[in-house]
């Protein structure tokens, strides 16, 4: 008879956030196998890392990941690093807590219980009783401490490429680093609050993943995979009309502090992609949102949504070339020639820039262990090096992400990457915005020049 879990497919999914790239193998459960710890542990043993998992009710769920369940009957059993979460289901969501200890599990008259520091701060009874104490359900943020009585336990195998609870620490570390950024940016406001939205103009080929970067940032403050921008990866751009998105805070949230503005790709053909004419109206503000690009034809002052007085708040106030790392070796020297016209026209019109590497294969091996900066490898390096003396930009500003553009889940080190591109390009803006010349009346508000 087949034995079926009763982790629900959401569940196991986000078990797989939380734990990496694994697959769980159900190797018992105590309505089928019996109540007795002595048969779990003999079942669970010399199964490498295995996942147990108490069913306190239909939407609790409290687990721990142990290295093994060898040896648990011997008194000199030693304490070993352990993953403890809860898995709490409210309303719509799914709410995990995690808590990373060393204990040491042990049988002791029937009972599977876990020590640290010489107390008990966790059991499983034959007779489906769970005890938990105040340490642990405030860490975990479960509303009861003390026996409880639980509905199932089970414990997985946990099976995936060099799993180990390294893996799982360097994870949690990433959540905490990602949500860290996600405050700092949903707490930025730029520099004197001169404007009150940073605007970010994405420029790069057709195909580099300038809709995907907006597509990623969105899913990131969304907790979701997102497409809204349309992308594609034909010769052709797939955007044809210029685009300021909004970013908010979640599907019903306010708007965040800054837009993304998508852009027609550049070709190195002449008369297609965006037309280099547009770029300086593009600069300076003049350009409306869902402008229709015409390679051939720029925007002109005589166009009926042409906007004549653009103030600071309409104008570019950092530009991001954004580059597929894995092409930058293949392009033409005359993309190279279209990028550097548009980098003499962000020069004139001095706005704060930086470059953008996408398609990153793997984002973990890019950032270093404490998150805080890339680690460059060979192949990257050279890139970098290769975008600083083709545009000038200093090494600093030349970021790398791994856009969302065929996954279908989060990743919490792509996260990073995004967020602190994102975060990156937002510094910028603030340099430019604070180099601005002040005006004799001290107005917040600066009307340019109209752009002829």
């Amino acid at each position: 008879m087949e034995v079926t879990t009763r982790l629900t497919w959401n569940d196991e999914n986000h078990l797989r956030k939380l734990l990496g790239n694994v697959s769980l193998s159900l190797l018992y459960k105590s309505s089928v196998h019996g109540g007795s710890i002595e048969d779990m542990v003999q079942r669970c043993s010399h199964q490498g890392y295995t996942i147990t998992m108490t069913y306190i009710n239909e939407n609790m769920i409290v687990a721990f990941v142990l290295g093994n369940y060898t040896n648990l009957c011997e008194s000199s059993t030693e304490p070993n690093d352990s993953l403890w979460f809860s898995l709490q289901k409210k309303n719509d969501t799914t709410e995990i807590e995690t808590l990373l200890l060393n204990t040491a599990p042990k049988i002791i008259d029937k009972q599977l219980v876990c020590h640290l520091s010489k107390k008990n701060i966790f059991i499983i009874s034959p007779d489906n009783k769970i005890y938990l104490d105040k340490m642990m359900t405030k860490n975990l943020k479960l509303r009861f401490y003390g026996h409880l009585q639980f509905l199932e336990c089970e414990v997985f195998r946990v099976e995936g490429t060099k799993y180990n609870l390294d893996c799982t620490k360097r994870i949690l570390k990433a959540r905490e680093h990602r949500n860290r950024l996600l405050a700092d940016i949903r707490g930025y406001k730029p520099y004197a609050d001169l404007v009150s939205e940073i605007r970010i103009l994405l420029v790069g080929p057709v195909g580099s993943g300038k809709s995907s970067f907006f597509n990623s940032v969105k899913s990131v403050f969304h907790g979701h995979v997102t497409g809204q921008a349309i992308v594609g990866s034909d010769t052709i751009s797939i955007t044809e009309r210029y685009r300021i998105y909004s970013v908010k805070d979640g599907k019903n949230g306010k708007s965040l502090p800054f837009m993304l503005c998508d852009t027609m790709g550049l070709d190195g053909a002449e008369g297609a992609g965006l037309c280099m004419d547009d770029i300086p109206y593009i600069l300076k503000g003049c350009t409306p949102d869902r402008y229709q690009f015409n390679p051939r034809k720029p925007i002109t002052p005589e166009h009926s949504t042409f906007i004549t007085s653009p103030s600071l708040k309409d104008r570019i106030h950092c530009v991001a070339y954004v580059l597929d790392i894995n092409s930058i070796d293949n392009l033409s020297s005359k993309m190279l020639a279209k990028f550097k016209q548009v980098h003499k026209e962000v020069l004139n019109c001095g706005v704060a820039h930086v470059a953008l590497l996408t398609k990153v294969d793997d984002c973990s091996e890019v950032l270093q262990d404490n998150f805080l900066n890339l680690s460059r490898s060979m192949t990257s390096q050279r890139q970098v090096m290769n975008v600083h003396k083709m545009l000038g930009i200093p090494i600093s500003s030349i970021l790398m992400v791994g856009n969302y553009a065929s996954d279908l889940e989060l990743d919490p080190m792509n996260d990073i990457l995004v967020l602190s591109a994102l975060r990156q390009m937002l510094r910028a803006a603030d340099d430019f915005l604070e180099d601005l010349p002040l005006e004799e009346t001290g107005a917040i508000e600066r009307v340019l020049q109209p752009c002829l």
